[in-house]
């Protein structure tokens, strides 16, 4: 039986060591852990003439971290801790590293420096080495370190490092994937697609014009490996991952509308809650451009609103207000926002809530339109409150698609060759059915009539579903679903009410009759049939997904035929 928690050391070379600190469970609430795949934490050690310890992990494996370190190294030998990013998490395994070994220097960027000493201090004030980029460090046998500042709104500090010895470039938060397993490196890599997809879509996508610019950078180093902070070493699948990055940030963007995300982070929740709306704007087909006002310039503000469809702010409440930086990016804001862009705020506190009633009202006096209800979290995000707040981008970015369509000049009609090509592809008909799933808190339905059998043994079909649902990041490879069949004359209520959009976090099943499956999903006990599945595959297609299901039951409730969708055209529902 496996352990919860381990690590994992293995040899990359004869110098360098990587120790993945190992979880099979959810580590975090964050919505780039929604998979729930389990993680590694990577961290590298090079003992050269001199001893570098790259990225120590979160206070969840210190303990079980420093007994593996020890086992290997007398940490009173170690000359550098590199330090790929600071946060809060990470710099309880520091302080317990520098209770024994007080002599470390830490390496890290300009703004990991200013980050650090807050977190370390009165107790341990560190060495502190600021590096810039091109700067190096030369730790003997052929081992001179160079240093790559890749700073992005969500980790301003974020810091690469690159040895060109070994030809690895240790690259932090960029490639990685939240997935735990034997694999040190990605043989196999088609198979780590999904995750490192996701991984992407949820912490890079919001960040395309500076990870651009960090992958400019790297591509200036000749790369055998990428060392990340997560997931397995990617060696076998390094070309196709730079390229699949590359045409993934091209088509982020070159999105006609944008969302501006502006926002402070005190503790980080306040940047949770905004990195799983952000997802939800991605996913609807609108590009994103996140500001963290606690390091941004006002020009870069100023810029970001005057191009945006459409804008959000986000603020935690200290001492009853928000930050200054806050406050000054509102004022750029209603001073340079056009009034009909559409708005939305949401933040986190912990005693109250001051800051996100100031936002709201400020904004509603200046005469803007909300996107979605304020969203308010007191402490920590839970599961659910990640998902209301991926539902609130969507419908955010719905509502700014919407806006502009409405703008645009109504085509006239003609019997085109694109007219009629649609009337025919519109005559394909499907039944009417309604999907459902639950994962713990949270659950998800929608309508489908885009569904077809695909297989005999194992008995399974395919169904498309749109990239803006938000049903979707429920259905991933090893998920359950319900696929209720709906019967011809009797489908009108259960259509009607499954059409209707549905507020963030609402409950789908409200009046609804239904009962539980096997597999934890509701049935709708007015279907003709259900059938019991688990997604054995998904592939992107256009604007959607097609998950393929596999059944594992099913049972017909009522005599009867199935409904069937007719259209007139195949460019809508």
């Amino acid at each position: 039986m496996l352990k919860s928690r381990d690590v994992q050391v293995f040899l990359l070379n004869t110098d360098t060591l990587v120790l993945r600190s190992r979880t099979w469970d959810r580590l975090k609430f964050e919505i780039e852990y929604g998979l729930k795949r389990g993680t590694t934490s990577n961290s590298y050690l090079i003992q050269a003439d001199k001893i570098a310890l790259f990225d120590p992990p979160g206070e969840s494996f210190t303990d079980i971290f420093l007994e593996a370190l020890k086992q290997r190294i007398d940490p009173k030998k170690i000359d550098y801790v590199i330090v790929g990013h600071v946060n809060p998490n990470r710099s309880e395994t520091l302080k317990k590293i520098l209770e024994i070994a007080p002599q470390i220097t830490i390496i890290c960027s300009n703004l990991g420096a200013m980050l650090l000493p807050n977190l370390l201090f009165p107790q341990f004030p560190p060495y502190l080495k600021v590096v810039k980029g091109e700067d190096t460090l030369d730790l003997g046998k052929g081992h001179q370190l160079e240093f790559i500042p890749t700073p992005n709104p969500r980790y301003p500090d974020q810091l690469c490092t690159y040895d060109p010895k070994t030809e690895i470039i240790y690259t932090d938060k960029l490639f990685g994937s939240h997935v735990c397993g034997d694999q040190v490196f990605d043989e196999g890599w088609k198979v780590y697609a999904e995750d490192r997809r996701y991984y992407f879509d949820c912490l890079i996508a919001p960040y395309a014009k500076q990870v651009t610019t960090a992958l400019e950078k790297l591509s200036r180093k000749s790369a055998k490996i990428y060392a990340p902070s997560h997931g397995p070493l990617v060696r076998y699948g390094l070309k196709e991952l730079t390229s699949a990055y590359q045409e993934l940030l091209k088509n982020q963007k070159s999105q006609e509308l944008s969302v501006a995300l502006i926002y402070a982070s005190a503790y980080g929740n306040t940047a949770v809650l905004g990195q799983a709306i952000a997802r939800g704007i991605t996913k609807a087909g609108v590009g994103v451009e996140s500001i963290n006002v606690e390091v941004a310039e006002p020009d870069e503000i100023k810029e970001a609103i005057a191009k945006c469809s459409g804008f959000i702010f986000g603020s935690p409440t200290l001492g009853g207000h928000a930050p200054t930086q806050v406050q000054t990016a509102l004022g750029i804001t209603l001073a340079n926002a056009d009034k009909t862009k559409l708005t939305g705020v949401f933040g986190s506190y912990g005693w109250s809530g001051e800051a996100i009633d100031l936002l709201e009202n400020k904004l509603k006096d200046g005469g803007y339109t909300f996107g979605f209800e304020p969203i308010r979290v007191k402490f920590t995000p839970t599961e659910a409150t990640l998902k209301t707040c991926e539902e609130a981008g969507i419908d955010f970015a719905q509502a700014v698609k919407k806006a502009q369509k409405a703008r645009k000049p109504k085509a006239s009609v003609n019997e085109s060759q694109t007219a009629r090509t649609e009337q025919a592809l519109g005559r394909i008909v499907g039944s009417l059915c309604v999907v459902t799933c639950r994962e713990g808190e949270i659950t998800g339905a929608m309508l489908a009539s885009w569904v077809s059998q695909a297989t005999f043994n194992p008995p399974g079909f395919t169904v498309a579903v749109a990239k803006d649902r938000a049903i979707e990041s429920l259905l991933y490879q090893g998920s359950f679903f319900v696929l209720n069949i709906l019967p011809d004359g009797k489908h009108t209520g259960l259509m009607k009410h499954f059409l209707k959009p549905f507020a963030p976090g609402e409950d789908r099943f409200m009046g609804v009759d239904i009962e539980t499956a096997e597999n934890g999903s509701p049935i709708l006990k007015d279907a003709l049939a259900y059938l019991e599945c688990q997604v054995g595959d998904r592939m992107e297609c256009g604007d959607h997904w097609v998950i393929y299901g596999i059944v594992k039951k099913g049972k017909v409730l009522h005599e009867g035929v199935s409904a069937i969708h007719h259209r007139k055209s195949g460019s809508y529902y």
